[in-house]
């Protein structure tokens, strides 16, 4: 079985963290093909490499000296060749960069080249060979990922070798120029060299053993999820939970790969599963909480609105107009509610609500701000009866009032809506009440 194994920034921020990834693919002969990410923080208050190339680009786009962070790149680079005693060196690669950041600053190129450099230096470190991710990774005309020229090259590129390190977050567009995914986008590469290579399992090793239940900033020492879906995974990290980047689910998820997410520093510790479909039971009803600040609520009144056709497409379109995605769409007999998110929404307000007022003419039309959304997800809440009342339970007796509620059909997760100033308490109300309590 081969197994593809990504390891975040925090893994790799210098040659001691080298030095235990480096323990972790060698204990394990099926570990065959590596994706770094660029070096994180050594400590609190560090700067990740990523954010020191940002500042070159941005630095050198103004046309202002940029050696002081460039410096410190090079630096970071020098110290891990140098723990771990490679006879190596980035000179010449660092020369490039310096050369495009003076006459050619492309953003995307240069906040690349973190895991880049990282990954030189893995090949290195491993033996493994190096393979460019921007020779193997495309993106198409409109900047999407284009998963045809991608599989149709990577998946050969990888037969030919036993062992090779794919640097994470960037490809190459359809101009030939670098492309990076979104911020956290090694992820995403991971993911589909575990598509190309038909892996049987794709192991993201990060600073903590497992998805946890809650924010650890809001719920002290939440519990561990052991086992996970795709589904619950993807509501979770909608709603704002910091797990993984939700687009890395796809590749694995089409080829039914499992995700295990586990600990750098504690690699005896067995971490978080995600797969397609399980049949072990969660320990509890639910499998996580998240949610998110700062969202609106929009809502019409009209008698018999429900008797015309045509009532809530006309208003799904006044903010369609405005390109506002709608978050939710919690609706009564003779009432519709809209949730958007503030920062979408405010600076095309008056347009929208101007705009539902003429063309459906409502009996009222309100707008409340500074409302938080929170999920509470789980596969098992289907078969427990009185899960929403718990919620409203726990909610009642920390005195938060609810002003939404949304279930979907598949009852996988529940939707409550609370003001941004009891958003931490109603979060750890609802932990306590379905985990703290049932311990």
């Amino acid at each position: 079985m081969k197994k593809v194994v990504k390891f975040g920034g925090s893994s790799l921020a210098d040659a001691k963290q080298f030095m235990k990834v480096g323990e972790i693919i060698r204990s394990d002969d099926a570990r065959v093909y590596v994706v770094p990410s660029a070096p994180g923080k050594r400590y609190d208050g560090d700067i990740k490499v990523t954010d020191l190339l940002y500042e070159c680009y941005e630095l050198a786009v103004a046309g202002k000296n940029f050696y002081e962070p460039f410096l410190a790149v090079k630096d970071r680079y020098n110290e891990i060749i140098q723990g771990l005693s490679l006879n190596f060196s980035l000179a010449e690669a660092f020369d490039v960069i310096e050369d495009k950041l003076l006459h050619e600053p492309e953003k995307d190129y240069t906040a690349s080249r973190g895991e880049y450099l990282n990954g030189l230096i893995m090949a290195n470190f491993l033996g493994y060979e190096f393979i460019d991710a921007a020779e193997v990774i495309f993106f198409d005309e409109n900047g999407n990922f284009d998963d045809d020229k991608t599989y149709s090259i990577l998946g050969p590129r990888l037969e030919e070798c036993s062992c090779a390190v794919i640097p994470g977050f960037y490809g190459s567009s359809s101009d030939g120029k670098i492309k990076t995914f979104s911020r956290g986008g090694s992820d995403i590469t991971g993911s589909i060299v575990a598509r190309a290579c038909k892996a049987g399992v794709y192991e993201n090793w990060t600073d903590v053993s497992g998805l946890l239940m809650a924010d650890p900033h809001i719920v002290s020492n939440p519990a561990v999820m052991r086992n996970i879906t795709y589904r619950e995974l993807r509501e979770l990290a909608y709603m704002g939970a910091s797990v993984m980047h939700e687009d890395a689910i796809f590749p694995v998820k089409k080829a039914g790969i499992p995700i295990n997410i586990r600990n750098t520093n504690k690699p005896e510790d067995a971490g978080t599963w995600i797969v397609e479909n399980t049949a072990r039971r969660s320990k509890y009803t639910i499998t996580g909480i998240a949610g998110r600040k700062n969202f609106c609520s929009i809502i019409i009144a009209k008698d018999l609105m429900h008797s015309q056709a045509d009532f809530y497409r006309k208003v799904v379109q006044c903010f369609e107009e405005n390109n506002i995605p709608l978050e939710h769409l919690p609706s009564g007999i003779d009432t519709m509610t809209v949730i958007v998110h503030e920062n979408k929404f405010i600076e095309h307000e008056q347009e929208v609500l101007s705009r539902i007022a003429k063309i459906v003419e409502p009996e009222s039309l309100e707008v409340e701000s500074g409302i938080s959304l929170i999920a509470v997800v789980g596969r098992s809440m289907k078969s427990q009866t009185g899960t929403a009342a718990k919620i409203f339970r726990a909610l009642a007796d920390a005195r938060i009032n609810v002003r939404m509620i949304d279930q979907g059909a598949s009852e996988l997760n529940i939707i409550v809506g609370v003001l941004n100033e009891d958003f931490e308490r109603a979060i750890r109300s609802i932990y306590h009440i379905f985990v703290e309590v049932a311990e």
